[in-house]
């Protein structure tokens, strides 16, 4: 069974994943470098403003769910962080690079279509081409006991699905496909008011040939009763 997450949660173990993969120099992450990947501008959606004192509250959750370890480094006393939601001796949840990008990259921006997917997750893991990306999704759609990323329903006037993760109940579609507005059926009476109204379109059609034809004739004759 996946955890339900809120928004915070999910920012946290994003920012863990991402810069476990990304800057693994600096990984685990203190918490004041764990408040800055939480809070900053780019790869961001949307941009958070949470304190240190919100994002302790939000570790002590998520320890209590054992989705993550904060410890302190020998000799020091700056808590580090690192993340236990996947790949760990400490749950089942086993992804591949890619899969772990995908999902990473859900948690921090939501979701998103493959196009947009395949070009952010390139800093995280290598995809050859779109197929790389569309047999990744499949497989997060095919994991089991439990999908991890589903389609949402396609919007109005887009070519491309976007995809969503799993973890949070949060995430669910809001958007409901377009339904064209049911016209009232068409009466006899409403049918005669239209041919009616054709009938006098062209009879005043007709009248505006006559008037122009007989001002010329009128302007003919005058013409000729000068001269």
């Amino acid at each position: 069974m996946l955890s339900s997450l809120n928004e915070k949660e999910i920012r946290i173990i994003g920012v863990l994943l991402e810069k476990s993969v990304t800057t693994p120099e600096q990984y685990p992450l203190s918490v004041n470098a764990l408040t800055n990947g939480c809070n900053q501008k780019s790869n961001r959606a949307p941009v958070m403003q949470l304190s240190e004192t919100a994002v302790r509250e939000t570790l002590d959750s998520l320890k209590a769910k054992r989705l993550v370890q904060v410890s302190s480094g020998f000799g020091s006393r700056v808590d580090k962080v690192t993340h236990r939601f996947c790949n760990t001796e400490f749950g089942d949840l086993k992804l591949s690079e890619q899969q772990l990008a995908i999902i990473a990259e859900l948690f921090l921006r939501g979701p998103q279509t493959p196009g947009e997917l395949r070009g952010r997750c390139s800093r995280m893991a290598h995809f050859s081409g779109m197929s790389d990306m569309e047999t990744a999704l499949e497989s997060l759609q095919a994991y089991q006991p439990d999908a991890l990323v589903v389609p949402l329903p396609r919007e109005p006037g887009k070519r491309e699905i976007r995809y969503q993760h799993c973890f949070s109940h949060t995430d669910t579609p809001t958007h409901q496909p377009e339904v064209a507005p049911e016209l009232p059926p068409q009466t006899h009476e409403t049918a005669c008011s239209s041919s009616e109204l054709d009938v006098v379109m062209q009879e005043l059609e007709a009248l505006r040939h006559s008037l122009a034809a007989l001002s010329a004739r009128v302007a003919e004759l005058e013409k000729q009763n000068t001269q």
